[in-house]
């Protein structure tokens, strides 16, 4: 294709659109001409889609058969850099480009015409009587100076009927306006005065900030125990960017934490940031992706998607709790946020800020090589302290006969209820309980779509599956053998435990913290709240306390099964348990109340056990390293995970076998293939999961043999192949 960027009428113009198409299509240009990256509305057969113009068309066919773009959307055009960022994640994760243009355009009523909406603010007219309700009106309205509010906002704020207002417009005292429907966002002060920061803080800071203002790319690693104030350190990188007129992006692993992050926003900038993750509506999420490209939003705070919004000077990007897993897409497009991040920002020339108390060991590593800059935050903010942490030996002092709280733990836990305090007990399973057997024959009840057990949520009354979220009601009798009354639960989740707790401790108020038990993003979020001003005693949760809360009064933090993820294969294991470990212990002791965290094991000698104990973070970081790097697996190493699937296992499994068993493209790198092999879950939705694992060096070209290697295979048409390069999860 050449270079021009600008389409005459009737120019053949290359467009991708968003099906699942392996090229872009050649189309006229419409009247008035397009440009390169110009979002337009094409026909394809009976149907209108969504595409973007790549380039110019490749021609090579009877020119009187191309049809033309129908329209150029009214939407600020897809930037060059942004084209190539797409490009090179596509290429990276093995992903054609309609794929990543749906990730690029997932906000709603793109194709539509811009609507407006009616605002309401103060005119020149009098009324003709004055009421209580039409002085609370014109009282809003003086208040807020120029600001308009819709018909809704209005009535709210000033606590009358619309009926009111309408009245006030005949009269002109109110006028009626029309306008766009999506506006600018209000704009972020970065002259405003931030928290005061420590010395390590404000040292960090400052760095940062230059950084930033050097318009230059570079990754910095911000490592900082729990309660150090990494939040306000970066929040300085974002005013700096905001300074110097560019666009900021925070990502964040968890929708739960918005509301708490928000308002620290807002304390420092003076006006909330655009939001996008899935507990916004469609109106908002179209809202704030127009904005973006528009140039008014100063700052999004987001999930992992808000990476391929399309900002228009975008200059910082921070990956708060970069160690996250969440940070991983798992479907469609297998993309690791944190990666990517760092490769959108050296396209841009634009800094990123990786924030963690415990960071990934493939951040660890490339700080420690130079890739990264590292800043250590050694100590809590304030006069708050790092928590104790200890161990129960569950060998010597285990709990009784059907219950998990031990009597060490259980004699902390009341002597923070005679003082007022606040503990946290973390058990990292959903539920009530893992798994249902029949005391009379044995049978484990597990999902009928899967090869998973069914996970019994008691609160709903359900049995569920945690792999397709399949439900059924918990039986009376046991389905194999008919008994009844012989259903047993094995094994504690947090329902359990919280049943467990309000036996032991009557009087105290119980909360629990799990994502199945509350019904929208805003419940948990409210939920949280109330636990931070004390309205629980006792609180029970899941990896989601993990994630950077806030609690003043939380002074004990109690793991009940701290040996629970080093269990299985997972090269990650260790690596997991230790971030998890770590951060839930350093939910206690946010304040000035000294925390003590307590971990329940039957492995108080295990590496990661006594890593966490004794705090020695480096050095357990050193050690997992080394093992890895004696190993060639990442980050010393590639990898990448195949899974194959069908409704048919013989087939499946056939299939898999022929591709193990034709390598070459993989052999000329070295690259070695094991399996194939059933995968840890064999069965998801009645499809049958067949895996094979690629290992290669460092620097091998993984991509390009694995695409060559794959070339080889004409799927069956009920089989699927999905590609993961750099896996996370090995499911």
């Amino acid at each position: 294709m050449c270079d021009k960027s600008h389409f005459d009428q009737g120019e053949l113009v290359a467009v991708q659109t968003t099906q699942p198409l392996d090229r872009p299509l050649d189309y006229k240009a419409p009247a008035g001409g397009c440009f390169v990256g110009s979002f337009v509305e094409v026909p394809l057969g009976p149907r209108k889609v969504l595409g973007v113009v790549w380039g110019a068309g490749a021609g090579g066919f009877d020119l009187k058969k191309a049809r033309s773009v129908i329209r150029v959307l009214d939407v600020a055009p897809m930037r060059e850099e942004m084209q190539d960022f797409l490009r090179r994640v596509g290429d990276y994760t093995l992903s054609p480009l309609s794929s990543m243009l749906r990730l690029a355009t997932r906000a709603p009523g793109l194709m539509d015409p811009m609507s407006m909406r009616k605002v309401y603010g103060l005119g020149r007219g009098d009324p003709d009587r004055m009421t209580s309700a039409r002085e609370r009106v014109i009282a809003v309205l003086e208040d807020h100076g120029g600001l308009v509010f819709t018909l809704g906002e209005l009535a709210e704020l000033a606590g009358v009927s619309s009926s009111v207002i309408q009245g006030l417009v005949k009269q002109g005292v109110v006028e009626e306006q029309e306008t766009p429907r999506d506006l600018p966002y209000p704009r972020l002060d970065a002259k405003l005065s931030g928290k005061t920061l420590s010395g390590d803080q404000a040292e960090a800071a400052k760095l940062v900030r230059d950084g930033v203002l050097s318009g230059e790319y570079g990754t910095w690693l911000l490592k900082g125990v729990t309660g150090s104030g990494k939040t306000e350190v970066y929040l300085e990188a974002v005013a700096a960017c905001l300074e110097s007129g560019r666009q900021a992006l925070v990502l964040l692993p968890e929708i739960a934490l918005t509301s708490e992050f928000l308002k620290r926003v807002q304390a420092r900038f003076g006006a909330l940031p655009a939001e996008w993750h899935s507990g916004v509506t469609m109106t908002e999420r179209r809202c704030c992706w127009r904005m973006v490209a528009e140039g008014g939003a100063d700052l999004v705070v987001g999930a992992r998607s808000a990476l391929y919004l399309p900002f228009q000077r975008l200059g910082l990007i921070v990956v708060d709790e970069e160690h996250d897993q969440s940070y991983k897409q798992e479907d469609g497009v297998h993309y690791n946020a944190r990666d990517m991040a760092v490769l959108r920002a050296s396209i841009l020339g634009a800094t990123v800020v990786l924030a963690s108390a415990t960071p990934s060991l493939e951040s660890w590593v490339n700080a420690g090589a130079g890739k990264y800059r590292r800043l250590d935050l050694a100590e809590r903010f304030g006069v708050a302290e790092m928590p104790d942490i200890g161990a129960i030996d569950l060998r010597a002092e285990p709990p009784a006969r059907g219950r998990w709280i031990s009597p060490p733990l259980e004699a902390e836990v009341r002597a923070r209820l005679l003082r007022g305090e606040q503990s946290l007990l973390f058990l990292n399973r959903r539920g009530y309980a893992p798994l249902t057997v029949c005391r009379s024959c044995g049978h484990q009840i597990g999902c009928d779509h899967c090869d998973a057990r069914m996970v019994e949520h008691r609160f709903q009354g359900r049995l569920m599956c945690h792999q397709c979220g399949e439900t059924k009601p918990m039986p009376t009798a046991c389905p194999h053998c008919k008994s009844e009354g012989t259903m047993a639960p094995i094994g504690p989740g947090v329902e359990r435990l919280a049943e467990e707790a309000t036996a032991v401790f009557p009087d105290a108020r119980i909360a629990i913290l799990s994502s199945d038990l509350a019904q929208s993003a805003r419940a948990i979020r409210a939920r949280i709240e109330e636990i931070a001003s004390g309205q629980a005693d006792v609180i029970i949760g899941t990896q989601i306390v993990a994630k950077g809360h806030n609690f003043p009064l939380l002074t004990l933090v109690g793991v009940i099964d701290a040996d629970l993820g080093l269990q299985g294969g997972d090269l990650r294991a260790a690596e997991r348990t230790f971030q998890l470990m770590r951060q839930v212990a350093g939910r206690a002791g946010r304040a000035d109340l000294r925390g003590v965290a307590l971990l329940q094991t039957h492995q108080p000698d295990h590496p990661v056990i006594k890593a966490i104990i004794s705090g020695d973070d480096e050095g357990f970081w050193k050690a997992e390293a080394a093992q890895r790097q004696a190993a060639g697996v990442p980050p010393f190493g590639r990898m990448a995970g195949i899974v194959l699937s069908s409704p048919d296992v013989a087939q499946v499994f056939d299939f898999a076998g022929v591709m193990a068993r034709n390598t070459s493209p993989l052999a000329k790198i070295g690259a070695q293939v094991f399996g194939p092999a059933p995968a840890p879950v064999a069965r998801i939705r009645g499809r049958h999961r067949v895996r094979l694992l690629v290992k290669a060096a460092k620097g091998a070209p993984l991509q390009t043999a694995l695409a060559q290697w794959a070339a080889q295979f004409k799927l069956p048409n009920n089989m699927r192949l999905t590609i993961d390069i750099d896996p996370q999860s090995f499911y």
